[in-house]
Parts: structure tokens; sequence; C-alpha cells
């Protein structure tokens, strides 16, 4: 016999094996054996009739809970079996809480015993309610690309392009009892960490293996926002990419495909532990980039379990859900897999991952021979100078055609034609800027949209649609 999830081994009773009693009873319930030592001997209880009578009362009495207690003859010795069932309630043993993990019994504390104590009562960290800030603190902006985006991946019905914000909150619950929950405010508040700490990505450069930091940024904002502006600064600034050219079409081949990049930034905001307060991490070596995320495995599963095909059990189901209406992430428990994909489609190493608690490591290597810091940054970083140099210029946010600003214009007029006052407008913008503008040329140039009157590219009723190359964009 060996100690296992349901089994614990004791030579004698001792009044602090309650706490056992409370693990198993707060887990999965099991079975504490006395008069055994630790590799499963019987070794006999010299009182064990009178613990008999007197164990069933002392953890009715302590923990609140009824065990059955049982005298057992092993190889001619006496001992005790105590058979404890899970509680559907938490049980505390003088104020702590244990939990049976493994052959292990732990005292749960901090954010482990938060996400106990809210399983316990049928809820999510991500679903309580915040009692400030209100919902006009909210940003319309991020609601409404987020609308553009849900009706576009046909997750919610065109009608949700006029919902309120409170209607929209409330077909997403967001809302319970007209307060914001956790996720609506990582989700939508242009400064969540305002209330939730920590609850942004950054990003480190390092040039060795003694972890000597050159450089990081801080991506923050809404959770979207994390999403869609850590990718662009890791293309920008901490990936080289090869450039070939397919006819006329450049193509930019980075070390990591950014589908597989993609994929394991919105795994690590999606199931991350927000109440541990800590930032993701994700860090650049010349062979390699490390994303880390506090967060943990769905109970009882192995490593196998997640790198094989799987049910999806999100550690936040709000925000996974809002997420999934996006169409930025599927239900079907697909990410890792669509990672392993990316990855062999673009022939590079799949990427390792290992969790060590509530550290979860995800881990892309390089092929041989390629290097993914940009040797400007670094040359920069290592002199100390104040201003920063440029990382590819032609690539930069505001003049790419394929930058979010642009997708964001072609979704608005995948819905109809719209003039620039109407799209800035729609877009959140006070005014027509100058970013605004240089997208839409790029549009119009690269032939994803066109002039509703060609004739008059100046007219005043001058509006734009979008072209079948720019429905392939979206795509």
């Amino acid at each position: 016999m060996q100690e296992a999830q349901h089994t614990e081994f004791k030579r004698e009773w001792r009044d602090e094996w309650l706490k056992w009693i409370s693990g198993f009873a707060n887990a999965s319930g099991g079975t504490l054996l006395l008069g055994v030592d630790d590799s499963g001997k019987a070794v006999g209880l010299k009182n064990a009739k009178k613990l008999l009578e007197d164990l069933p009362n002392k953890v009715r009495d302590v923990l609140g809970i009824l065990v059955d207690v049982n005298l057992l003859n092993r190889d001619g010795q006496q001992v005790l079996e105590v058979k404890v069932a899970a509680s559907p309630n938490a049980i505390s043993y003088k104020g702590e809480y244990h939990y049976r993990s493994g052959s292990t019994n732990q005292e749960l504390k901090g954010a482990a015993l938060q996400h106990f104590l809210l399983k316990k009562h049928g809820m999510h960290w991500d679903a309580v309610t915040v009692p400030r800030p209100g919902l006009d603190s909210l940003s319309s902006e991020a609601i409404g690309r987020f609308k553009r985006m849900a009706v576009h991946s046909t997750r919610l019905a065109e009608d949700a392009l006029v919902y309120t914000d409170q209607e929209l909150l409330e077909k997403l619950l967001l809302l319970e009892n007209g307060e914001l929950k956790r996720a609506a405010v990582l989700l939508f508040h242009p400064e969540p960490e305002r209330f939730i700490s920590n609850a942004f990505v950054k990003i480190g450069l390092f040039v060795d293996e003694r972890a000597n930091l050159l450089h990081f940024d801080e991506i923050r904002g809404s959770l979207f926002e994390q999403v869609f502006n850590t990718i662009e600064v890791m293309k920008l600034k901490y990936m080289k990419a090869m450039i070939s050219y397919d006819g006329l079409l450049r193509r930019e081949t980075f070390p990591v495909p950014l589908e597989a990049l993609r994929e394991a930034v919105l795994n690590a905001v999606v199931h991350k532990d927000y109440a541990t307060a800590a930032p993701i991490q994700i860090s650049v070596y010349p062979n390699r980039i490390m994303i880390w995320n506090p967060g943990y495995m769905p109970e009882n599963w192995t490593m196998d379990t997640f790198l094989n095909k799987h049910s999806s059990r999100p550690f936040n189901p709000d925000i996974a859900s809002t997420f999934f209406r996006s169409g930025l992430i599927e239900t079907w428990g697909r990410g890792i897999e669509r990672i392993q994909e990316a990855c062999e489609a673009a022939g590079v190493p799949a990427p390792e991952w290992s969790v060590q608690g509530s550290d979860f490591w995800t881990t892309f290597y390089f092929a041989e021979g390629v290097e993914a810091v940009t040797a400007g940054l670094v040359e920069w970083a290592e002199s100390g100078a104040e201003s920063r140099p440029e990382s590819r210029p032609e690539s930069r946010p505001e003049s790419r055609p394929e930058s979010e600003l642009a997708v964001s214009i072609a979704l608005l007029l995948s819905e109809g034609e719209l003039g620039r006052a109407d799209i800035a407008k729609s877009l959140g913008h006070k005014s027509v800027s100058g970013g605004l503008k240089k997208q839409i040329s790029w549009l119009l140039e690269g032939g994803f949209i066109e002039y509703s009157i060609p004739d008059k590219p100046n007219s005043r009723l001058q509006k734009y649609r979008l072209t079948a190359k720019g429905k392939s964009l979206l795509n």
C-alpha cells in the first residue's frame, strides 16, 4: 500500500490529524488509516477501541462533519479506518482551510483560498461584482470595437451594433444587480489596474542566460487592447523577421509563427489568475520566448490531458465567453492544438509547456541559427541612449494597412458605405485625425476599399466601401 490522493497513513492518533480530515473533506474525500507506518505496513494501535468511540465525536465537535470510523484487523494488528466524504461546504479547522492534493495536505492561503471558497459557493473569481467603477467609466471605444468584432464573427446578431452599453453587458452576463463584474472591468475599462492590481503584460528583452535585462515594455489597457498591442509590440521591437517576396507581395517570416504567438498570448490573458496580483511576463532571449502567467490546471488534469484533445475548462468563464463572442477564441479547447498546428506548418519546433504550482510557462524555441532580438534595439539598450531606435519603420502600426486601426475601418465598411466623418465617429475619434487619413489612404492604394463616387474623389458626398480584397483581409 502507498499513500495517494485518497489515502493517508499515521502510526498513532494526534488531534492535529484533524487537519488531514478537513483536507480530505475539502477535496474529493479519502481515508485516514491509523496504526499504519509510512510504508503501508500495519503496526497496530494501542488504544484502538477507545478511539473508535471518541473520534466520531471529536471530528463532529471540531469540524462539524460526520465520518465513518471502522476497526480493522490487518496482519494481526488493530487498525482504525477513518472514511471521510467530500463536503459540499468549506470545512475549517480552527480558522484554517486545508486541502488534499496528491499525497500532501496543504493549507490554503491568499488567491488559492479565494478561489476555493468561491468554488464551494458555486462562483468563480471573475463573476464577483465590483462596487465601483460605474458603467459610465467603461471605454465606449473598446465596447464599440467588441461589437464590430462580435457581429463580424456572427457570434452576436447585427442588432448588437445598436445596443446601449448596458444592454450589451446584460447580454454578456457581465452585470449583476446593476454592478459590474470583475470581468467587465478587465474587458472594457481603460485602466483596469485601478481596481485589479497588476492587470497588464510586461515584456522584457534579455541578451544572455544570466537574465541581464536590456529593455522592457508594459502593455496596459483593457484585455482586448493588451492582446492586440502585445502582438504588435512583439512584432515591431522584439522579433526579427526574414523578408521574402511572392511576386510583388512582401512576406515576413518570424522566428515564432504569429498565429501561434497570438494563441499563446490569448491563453495567458484569458486563463490568468488575476487574484494573484502579478502581471503576465514575456521574456525574450536570443534563442527563445518564454511566456509566464499565474494559473492552474483544471482539477485532476495532467500535462497529458492538457496537451491532447480536451474539453474547454476556462479558468475565467465570463472573460472566456466574451472573448469567444468576439471571434478571437473557440470554445472547444483547441488553443493548444492550434499552436502546435501553426508551428508545424511553419516548420519550427512546437513550444514546451510546464506547470509548477501556480506558475504556468509556455516556451517557444527558435530553429537553429535564428535570432529573434532586433539588433538595433540591443545596440540602443547597450549604449544607454535616451531616444529609442526606429524598428523597421515601414512596418510601424500607423503606416501598415493590416494594423488594428485599418482592420477596424474595414470592419465598419463591411456593414455598409461610410464617409470619413462617420468612420471617425464610429471609432470614437473626436475628429478625422492624420493617422486615420493615412490608414484610409493605405486601404485605398492597396485596393482593400474603394470610392463610392470614383470619378469625383473630392466630392463632399464621397464615401468608402469594402472590396473583395478587403473582405479577404478581414478573413
